[in-house]
């Protein structure tokens, strides 16, 4: 974690936003994108792997935050699981009806920033098209490209917020969410999905 850290102090150019914008692009370059539901991984993991889930991955650039000063928390969002039947379309079995997201906020300037706008407004971000669920780009890449909306604030094809069944508020960090809430799905189930998915090339 430290490397990772001192990689992004070194090719940054700035603090705050440019420091998180930096981290997002060299945890994208470095840890490929890989299948998995195992919420609470450790990053040291992630980072010997050098490869995560999108919620993995984010959980590496709330990492690089917080270690850089910046203050991080997450918002909990219940979204339905037919949202990635267009990713799986063979493996519909094993997604859950219900999936627990953790989306990142960033402390900058004094205001919460959502991951979704770290790139810039969502009514800029909207012109880089919709995000399909499918494909080789996962939410995590897409909030470089797009507007990954979930509260249906663009009125535009970006509008994910039909997928949210419920918001379930603020957390300090990703583990107080899974805390109260727990994961997707339980350890047996979870174990045997994440065997399944991670053979499939992301």
């Amino acid at each position: 974690m430290l490397a990772l850290v001192a990689a992004v102090e070194d090719m940054s150019a700035g603090e705050g936003r440019d420091r998180l914008i930096t981290a997002h692009r060299l945890i994208a370059a470095r840890v490929r994108p890989a299948y998995a539901m195992n919420e609470t991984q450790p990053i040291s993991r992630t980072l010997i792997l050098e490869r995560g889930s999108c919620s993995q991955r984010l959980a590496l650039l709330e990492a690089v935050s917080r270690a850089s000063g910046i203050s991080s928390r997450v918002r909990g969002l219940l979204v339905d699981g037919r949202f990635w039947y267009p990713r799986f379309p063979r493996l519909r079995v094993l997604i859950p009806r219900r999936v627990i997201l953790a989306w990142p906020e960033f402390l900058l300037d004094d205001q919460w920033v959502a991951v979704s706008e770290l790139y810039g407004g969502l009514d800029t971000l909207r012109a880089g098209g919709v995000f399909t669920n499918t494909g080789s780009e996962t939410l995590f890449d897409a909030v470089a490209r797009t507007a990954v909306d979930w509260d249906g604030v663009t009125c535009s094809s970006c509008d994910l917020s039909s997928h949210v069944l419920a918001d379930l508020g603020y957390f300090d960090s990703r583990d107080a969410l899974f805390k109260a809430h727990g994961q997707t799905l339980c350890l047996p189930v979870r174990m045997t999905a994440d065997f399944v998915m991670s053979r499939r090339a992301a």
